[in-house]
């Protein structure tokens, strides 16, 4: 079996045309052989497909396409949809489930979320010939994530998750996490996140994949698994000012006779994206394995992660505003909390605060 992984997926103003045009070459270029050639494709759709729905009440972007997106998005050779991300319930439950029946109606299959955070727990299996994929989709605590009494994404449980991947397991031949989490922009996993993905392994994915970073991280072979921290954009056509998003990594994981992974760059276009050019692919890849060299020295992956850490003054802010003039009705101003429910940014912050133990200086 052949899966063609791809990371976050979401219809923007500048690729807006090709989608109201049903243009599969614009938006994906000559990535579209690609993501046909395997037995499934994934991609995590980063968004909601609604005409309706109610915006909720969240710091940041809202991100919304319309239901006619996921026709296309089929025609281009997508079979599943991961809605485990921070951006499926922008619009609220309604707006995230006119997307499931946007994504179902257009054939192809979502997964990642439920009724509750014990409904959303279950796991997307793929069979061909005899051979069975389990895919565990989850993502970080960042407004999205189903309660339990609400319905929404899959949330990450450091306890929870490596049960289903346990369970997973028993079932299938391979287990693929998609995590969507870790800091944006950052090329490097946080302590925190490290040791999850190697848990997840540990407990019997085979294969880990963080999205969420919007910038290609690095990757590293740990015991029978493959971690890649930060695939990168997909198809998200936005913010172009910033390198980091005009690149991202198609995931080609083949699972006859066992597992291999090929990571195949892609790049944006005034209308989508395509493939990496032979120098540009020589480029994206020779960093992906100098990040991946740095990560493998502790002392010099711990220091990049605290640079870009201390690089960032806004938690230093939301700290220091956290009660200051808050609108009447609110405990707090908002940054704070969001601060404290997310792990992305509470790995931040220990690094930005640390303890006088953590930090040396407790005299122990």
């Amino acid at each position: 079996m052949r899966l063609i992984l791809c990371g976050d997926l979401v219809p923007t103003a500048a690729t807006r045309p090709a989608f109201d045009r049903g243009d599969f070459s614009a938006l994906m270029g000559d990535a579209l052989s690609v993501i046909r050639s395997g037995d499934f494709a994934v991609a995590n759709l980063e968004c909601a497909l609604t005409d309706g729905g109610r915006a909720i009440r969240k710091l940041g972007a809202l991100l919304k396409g319309v239901p006619g997106d996921a026709r296309v998005i089929a025609g281009c050779g997508f079979t599943h949809l991961g809605l485990s991300n921070n951006h499926t319930l922008d619009y609220g439950v309604a707006g995230m489930r006119d997307t499931v029946r946007a994504v179902e109606g257009a054939g192809m299959v979502p997964f990642g979320f439920g009724e509750n955070d014990r409904d959303s727990r279950k796991p997307l299996f793929l069979e061909k010939d005899g051979q069975r994929v389990a895919v565990v989709a989850v993502c970080e605590h960042e407004y999205t994530y189903a309660l339990r009494d609400r319905f929404g994404a899959n949330p990450f449980d450091p306890f929870d998750t490596m049960q289903d991947i346990a369970e997973a397991k028993k079932a299938a031949d391979f287990v693929v996490v998609m995590y969507h989490g870790g800091k944006e922009q950052s090329e490097y996993p946080s302590p925190r996140l490290r040791k999850a993905c190697r848990a997840m392994v540990r407990a019997g994915a085979d294969l880990v994949l963080t999205q969420h970073s919007h910038c290609i991280g690095c990757r590293e072979a740990y015991e029978n698994g493959e971690i890649l921290y930060g695939q990168g954009n997909f198809n998200f056509v936005d913010d172009l000012d910033n390198e980091q998003w005009r690149s991202g990594l198609i995931v080609d994981a083949d699972f006859d006779g066992g597992m291999r992974v090929r990571y195949l760059p892609v790049v944006v276009t005034d209308t989508g994206v395509r493939l990496a050019d032979a120098e540009e692919k020589e480029r994206l890849l020779g960093a992906l394995g100098r990040r991946s060299a740095v990560l493998q020295d502790e002392d010099r992956w711990l220091a990049e992660w605290e640079a870009f850490c201390c690089s960032m003054p806004c938690y230093v802010d939301a700290v220091a505003n956290a009660f200051k003039d808050v609108p009447a009705g609110e405990k707090c101003n908002q940054v704070f909390p969001h601060y404290l429910d997310c792990e992305a940014h509470t790995d931040v912050w220990h690094t930005v605060f640390p303890s006088w133990h953590g930090d040396g200086t407790s005299g122990a």
